[in-house]
């Protein structure tokens, strides 16, 4: 029933900018850590960001200074600002969530986006 919604993804030249967003929806009741990860091509999925309900943030050291990872509760949304993008940052980028679902607000799953292509290139 929970959802993960993303957007912002696709083309760009290397030096420009992206923001990508990610909404949960359904029967959610709380949020807690939510994050952006990513693949490249013929690479495993690391960790990009993360942010929690505190917001408290970590960042890949490849992205520190560059992108930016923030929340709004309120929309159960979460965004990464990916600013001065390089080719290395090619890759499907995957929003992800820690959260628990009505009548088992104690229990918390993981649920992943369906993925959004980001592609830095001249």
């Amino acid at each position: 029933q929970v959802q993960l919604v993303e957007s912002g993804g696709g083309l760009v030249q290397p030096g420009g900018s992206l923001r990508l967003s990610c909404a949960a929806s359904g029967s959610i009741f709380s949020i807690n850590g939510m994050g952006w990860y990513r693949r490249a091509p013929g690479k495993q999925r690391v960790l990009v960001a993360r942010i929690t309900s505190g917001g408290t943030t970590n960042y890949a050291d490849a992205v520190k200074g560059r992108f930016t990872i923030s929340r709004d509760n309120a929309k159960n949304t979460v965004y990464l600002q990916m600013n001065s993008l390089k080719p290395e940052d090619t890759a499907v980028y995957y929003c992800n969530a820690e959260l628990s679902q009505f009548g088992t607000s104690y229990y918390y799953t993981n649920y992943w986006g369906q993925g959004t292509q980001v592609t830095v290139s001249s």
